[in-house]
């Protein structure tokens, strides 16, 4: 790996910074963390590296009856765009997606918060954008609609982290948990208003330049757990060996860093079994209810995720020495594959 003199991946950045330098190759001074997102990425998306810029906007809603994921993507040679809203009563999902190739019909900002990001395909509009006290989340397919607000309490923190491979490869990536959220999710002709308190949104910003084959762990959790507003926020595999982790745990939006890489331990022929990820303080067990499988092969692109829905529980000691317990909060744990 190459290796950045100025700042390790992990220092605490506490001021803006551009992500690439003038020769469009990572800037040393933005590799680290930080608690608000602080990463200027207006560098990708260019021409440079052209076939390895990634650019996308995902968001999660988790209620007590649906869930709803929401992806805008850019990935230089295709636009790739997703809804897919999940009834947890029924087990049915309504689904709609576009591949776009060439990448037509879709903005994304230059920089997080720098102005909507619109995806338009056929039978599908998505529309992503900051209002006052949070972020505004509009979708359309057949057969279901979402306008929901991400609310943004004030004193919140999110895991903002740039994960370097290379001078020429790296990731930067927002994961913002716990986002208290409102509105509703219209499913054929029912209308569903989200239930305040027990209504979740996350968070996943990326901009960077992405090796070709890449497999992943991601695991996220938002809810109550003792009159407390738990976040759990974990990652594997795609940042080994970089110096960099996109772990971190969040008490009333206050953010605990975990710089160590974690362990995670599942069944790969079983994902519906129990999970357990721990390290860095955090003794965490997951047990799926739901395995959202999602298999893509169009040649250059291909695809292969195991999204498990379900609930964390378990313990968390900070760094003072505070053993913090929870229980029944709410989110997911995957494992990807990707070729892209």
């Amino acid at each position: 790996m190459t290796s950045f003199p100025r700042q390790s991946a992990a220092s605490e950045i506490t001021a803006p910074v551009s992500l690439t330098g003038p020769d469009g190759r990572l800037n040393p001074d933005a590799v680290g963390w930080a608690r608000q997102p602080l990463i200027e990425t207006g560098g990708i998306g260019t021409r440079r590296s052209w076939g390895r810029n990634k650019r996308w906007e995902y968001w999660n809603v988790m209620t007590p009856r649906f869930i709803v994921g929401i992806t805008v993507s850019a990935i230089d040679y295709a636009a790739v765009h997703e809804v897919w809203v999940f009834d947890r009563a029924s087990e049915r999902a309504v689904h709609g997606g576009a591949t776009v190739i060439p990448a037509r019909g879709v903005s994304l900002p230059a920089t997080l918060g720098g102005g909507p990001a619109v995806a338009r395909a056929k039978d599908l509009r998505i529309r992503i954008e900051d209002v006052a006290g949070g972020s505004r989340i509009q979708a359309e397919i057949p057969g279901a609609t979402v306008d929901v607000v991400a609310e943004r309490p004030d004193e919140h923190d999110c895991l903002a982290v740039v994960v370097p491979w290379s001078t020429r490869r790296f990731q930067y990536t927002v994961k913002d948990v716990a986002r208290p959220a409102v509105g509703e999710i219209t499913v054929g002709s029912e209308r569903y208003h989200l239930p305040s308190g027990q209504s979740w949104a996350v968070l996943d910003h990326g901009r960077g330049r992405w090796p070709y084959d890449i497999t992943w762990n991601w695991g996220a959790g938002s809810g109550r757990s003792d009159n407390r507003v738990i976040g759990i926020q974990v990652g594997g595999k795609w940042t080994d060996g970089t110096g960099a982790t996109e772990n971190a745990f969040f008490v009333d939006g206050r953010m605990h860093k975990i710089h160590d890489e974690l362990v995670w331990e599942y069944d790969v022929a079983a994902f519906l079994r129990p999970w357990s990820v721990h390290g860095g303080g955090l003794d965490a067990r997951f047990v799926p209810f739901h395995d959202r499988v999602a298999r893509t092969n169009l040649g250059v692109i291909a695809a292969s995720t195991d999204q498990c829905f379900g609930v964390w529980s378990g313990t968390f000691t900070t760094a003072g020495g505070e053993v913090i317990p929870f229980e029944g909060i709410e989110g997911w744990a995957e494992h990807v594959h990707n070729r892209w």
